[in-house]
């Protein structure tokens, strides 16, 4: 293969991904692979280091079908021990360092993690456990690779382990294979013909979106451009980034996206190439103001869930896009989508369906869950070799044109700003509480979008209903934040429908309290007051007291956007995102706001006495400085 800018492809089956990474790195040794807080490591660098821990890995008994825990924050070193894994043939599982101890715990004895990579930070998070760990940052993996070639690794090798929600009270493993993120890869080269520079990746590495852009870029010569935490939630940083690396292709969340093409970023993004959205139904009003903006840049809705290997469809926008919900688009090469009835057969055009997916990219299934797995992977009844079908649970159905709608779930599973979330298994640890006799929980939405999770609890007759903030707690020992509801709604009882299933529509009915069950602290000054209106229109609240907590309050990053930018217009400043999340109470926000008010006062009137200065004649400044 000679160097391009775009690498060859050879045929599908003949590499893997990790393969196509390493091809890149014989390609283009010195060409930038990945950037990372001023950090900028070329490919033959990145590939050195991944070369030096596989072999480590092997040294400690790790090869195909082992499984190896990943748990560190944003990094080089959490690219390094990606690849790493994947070259000695083993599954990486990734582990997120912000999860609750307990899910962790849960995630490494479920999918039996032999060996853990992490960080010496995060050790302590896991000293209770009898496992062996090695640290990236720290421990050495020193020397020159020997046995490259000698490795073994299959397509039907399982390529990483990603959980999400679970329905019966614990999260799932699902299980993707080496050969169904060669397709889901391969697939993404065929399709996006805008040549591949830079890659921003905004996703957490536990979430399969992360798959998309790290081996997608690295297989492709392109640079993947790693944010800092604290820039995730920050779209003038985000820009920044967009603008200093010079990035060709973005993926986010619809709601993220809107907040960086409106924080006046525009002037940042010219480089862009490609803006990609999923994770959640993208609104006609985004696409319309992304073509009003940037014409010259393609946008694309993508859909697929995790047991699909990432994507299964993707839709291009035009600016004839308006009026309704983006369509999800078409089948991605080699996957076929069927929407079937309850009898599992096709329904007719506009008619809405579950849709069901084949075809190339289905995940293996649920690790340790065979039931599971054959009720949601189904022999396909319109093939005769033997593929098989994942049910999806979501509604869709086709239009006249051929692309499909996704009209919502067809059970109990959520997304909220991109995280799929099973309602039962939030439903499953309430029970678990020896106050709460039965629980519901739902989503609702408000004026303004927001949307929340919301608790309606009946009570034990023994117990004392405890507060709010008790269950918050105790649902936060086991659950992520974005699963934690921010409301709670005691009943004597669940209403119920004639044949006697809850009746949620009458839940939603139901006035909600507000979130804190502290006593109302009104406003103290015209900061604290405005900063009341923003938050009430931001998070839909009736009232809000200066003391009460943003996030406890259903406040969530992207809402944190929201008010950040109405900050700005108000207050006339600009405030760093940080200062959302470190001051998350009205209180203490007006405090930093007077504070920063102050700091720009004063700085602006040092700069009009430094010009007045200027001004002055040496003889004039002469007098002043002697007091004449």
């Amino acid at each position: 293969l000679a160097p391009k800018a775009r690498a060859a492809r050879p045929t599908v089956g003949v590499l893997l991904i990790h393969q196509f990474f390493e091809q890149q790195a014989q390609l283009t040794p010195d060409k930038t692979a990945l950037a990372f807080a001023g950090q900028r490591i070329r490919y033959g660098e990145l590939n050195s280091r991944a070369e030096l821990w596989a072999e480590r890995l092997l040294d400690c008994g790790i090869g195909p079908e082992c499984r190896v825990g990943v748990c560190a924050e944003r990094s080089v070193e959490l690219i390094v021990g990606l690849l790493a894994v994947l070259k000695t043939g083993a599954a990486y599982v990734p582990l997120d360092p912000s999860y609750p101890e307990d899910r962790l715990d849960f995630m490494l004895s479920d999918a039996g993690i032999e060996l853990l990579l992490t960080q010496s930070a995060l050790t302590g998070k896991f000293k209770h456990r009898a496992i062996e760990m090695l640290c990236l940052d720290n421990d050495s993996a020193e020397g020159q690779a020997k046995r490259t070639a000698s490795r073994s690794v299959a397509p039907s090798n399982t390529a990483y382990i990603i959980y999400t929600s679970g329905s019966t009270g614990q999260p799932k493993g699902v299980a993707v294979s080496h050969k169904n993120l060669l397709h889901s890869t391969l697939a993404r080269t065929n399709y996006y013909r805008e040549p591949l520079g830079c890659f921003l990746l905004l996703s957490s590495f536990a979430f399969d979106s992360s798959v998309a852009g790290i081996f997608w870029t690295l297989s492709q010569g392109g640079c993947l451009c790693l944010p800092q935490q604290e820039d995730l939630t920050d779209p003038s940083a985000v820009a920044e980034l967009i603008k200093q690396h010079e990035v060709t292709h973005l993926l986010a969340l619809p709601s993220f996206y809107t907040a960086i093409i409106n924080d006046g970023n525009l002037p940042k993004l010219n480089t862009l190439q490609a803006v990609i959205v999923a994770g959640e139904a993208c609104p006609s009003d985004i696409a319309a103001e992304h073509h009003r903006k940037l014409p010259e840049v393609r946008f694309y809705n993508e859909y697929g869930p995790t047991e699909g290997t990432v994507w299964s469809s993707v839709y291009r926008s035009t600016t004839a896009d308006a009026g309704v919900t983006l369509p999800i688009g078409r089948a991605i090469d080699k996957v076929r989508i069927y929407i079937l009835d309850r009898q599992r057969q096709p329904v007719p055009i506009g008619v809405s369906g579950e849709l069901c997916i084949g075809g190339a990219g289905l995940a293996q299934g649920y690790l340790n869950q065979p039931a599971l797995t054959a009720e949601k992977f189904i022999p396909n009844p319109f093939s005769a070799n033997g593929e098989r079908l994942y049910k999806t649970g979501d509604l869709a159905r086709f239009r006249a044109d051929g692309e499909i709608e996704f009209l919502g779930r067809i059970d109990n599973q959520v997304k909220i700003r991109g995280y799929r979330i099973e309602l039962g298994e939030i439903e499953e640890r309430l029970h678990q509480h020896p106050a709460i006799k039965d629980a519901v929980v739902l989503v609702t939405e408000e004026v303004s979008g927001n949307k929340r999770l919301v608790a309606y609890l009946v009570g034990r007759q023994s117990a004392v209903m405890p507060e709010a903030s008790v269950f918050q707690a105790y649902l936060k020992q086991t659950l992520p934040d974005y699963m934690v509801p921010s409301n709670y709604v005691a009943l004597d009882e669940l209403p119920l429908m004639p044949n006697g299933k809850r009746d949620r529509l009458a839940l939603l009915n139901i006035k909600q309290p507000a979130a804190q069950a502290r006593a109302f602290k009104p406003a103290s000054n015209w900061i604290e007051a405005d900063l009341a209106d923003i938050w009430r229109e931001v998070l839909g609240l009736e009232a809000i007291g200066v003391d009460a907590d943003f996030f406890e309050q259903g406040g969530h990053s992207l809402a944190a956007i929201q008010v950040k930018s109405r900050i700005q217009c108000v207050f006339n400043m600009d405030v760093p995102a940080k200062m959302l999340f470190e001051s998350p109470t009205i209180e203490l926000q007006a405090a930093e706001i007077a504070r920063l008010q102050i700091q720009q006062h004063d700085d602006r009137s040092l700069d009009e006495l430094i010009k007045e200065l200027e001004q002055l004649s040496d003889e004039e400044v002469s007098h002043l400085l002697v007091g004449k």
